[in-house]
């Protein structure tokens, strides 16, 4: 049995195969619909924070698949606060065959899956975003037709989404540069991680100040919101210093002429990235959304079958 935590647990040949998978399920759907590959199994979906991609694109899944999914609200569970995870872990395990978590704390996905006896989806964490960085992998590669040598810019905080990037484009092999504001940088034990996994394919990760600089040469930009759930107490403070590195038609036009721009969505238009650029030639935010639920079927069908 294996977790999906981060990307950093998966060699480079099972994320493409995971990919290739999930190309296939894709277009499977698209001329008709999925074989139940799931049927008979269950997904609860754990919810600390609110969602809309995360929470439809793994229900979506499960029903394509002929499996089914269950939504637990934050009120439901409490997680850590009610009932310990531990215990929590160890009950949905004789319900369930797998246990999709989006929560505030690293900590608490990492527990849940020590304590389980089926897999554990991390659906988000404040280290990493691992099924969204899936989804990206896979809209780049509809688009270029392949991964190994793109330019991948990110412009903004060195947030999960960030992390979680890194550690796809350091497994599979696509050249990294994030631009942020000083005090924004990737975590450092994320860099270091990154590093280490970049000996291996042999790209390049830049951390820059300068987001004109970063985007020179970049097939790809990707940007975020400037304030994650759980940093508003800093909203004021990040709406001062990013503001720079906001994503505008001059940036992009910075890029290569066939660059495409990212976003993981919810934006805030106006801030982070502006609608000209949202809804512009070179936007495919909502092919990322849709792509998280393929991606996810993929993940789905590899740890349970």
């Amino acid at each position: 049995m294996r977790h999906f935590l981060s990307l950093a647990d998966y060699t480079q040949d099972e994320l493409l195969d995971m990919l290739k998978l999930a190309i296939d399920l894709k277009q499977a759907w698209q001329q008709g619909g999925n074989e139940p590959l799931l049927r008979g199994k269950t997904l609860a979906m754990v919810f600390q924070k609110p969602s809309l991609r995360t929470r439809v694109s793994f229900d979506m899944a499960m029903r394509h698949l002929g499996g089914d999914a269950l939504y637990l609200s934050p009120n439901e569970i409490g997680l850590g606060k009610r009932e310990a995870i531990s215990d929590i872990s160890r009950v949905l395990s004789r319900y369930v065959e797998a246990v999709m978590a989006r929560v505030f704390a690293h900590e608490h996905v990492l527990e849940l899956a020590r304590y389980s006896a089926v897999p554990v989806i991390n659906g988000l964490s404040d280290f990493n975003h691992p099924c969204q960085a899936m989804a990206d992998m896979l809209t780049i590669l509809e688009r270029f037709g392949d991964l190994k040598g793109l330019n991948l810019t990110y412009v903004g905080d060195g947030n999960n989404v960030a992390v979680s990037l890194l550690f796809a484009c350091a497994r599979l092999g696509l050249n990294f540069t994030i631009a942020s504001p000083e005090g924004y940088d990737l975590p450092a034990n994320a860099l270091a991680m990154g590093e280490e996994m970049a000996q291996e394919t042999g790209i390049t990760i830049r951390q820059v100040r300068d987001p004109h600089e970063a985007v020179r040469g970049a097939q790809v930009i990707y940007t975020d919101t400037w304030v994650s759930m759980g940093q508003e107490e800093e909203a004021e403070m990040r709406k001062k210093a990013f503001p720079p590195y906001q994503v505008n038609e001059q940036l992009v036009s910075e890029a290569e002429p066939e660059v495409i721009v990212m976003h993981c969505l919810p934006a805030h238009r106006g801030h982070e990235i502006t609608d000209q650029v949202a809804d512009g030639p070179h936007s495919v935010i909502f092919d990322q959304a849709e792509n998280r639920m393929h991606a996810q079927k993929a993940i789905l069908v590899r740890l349970l079958t």
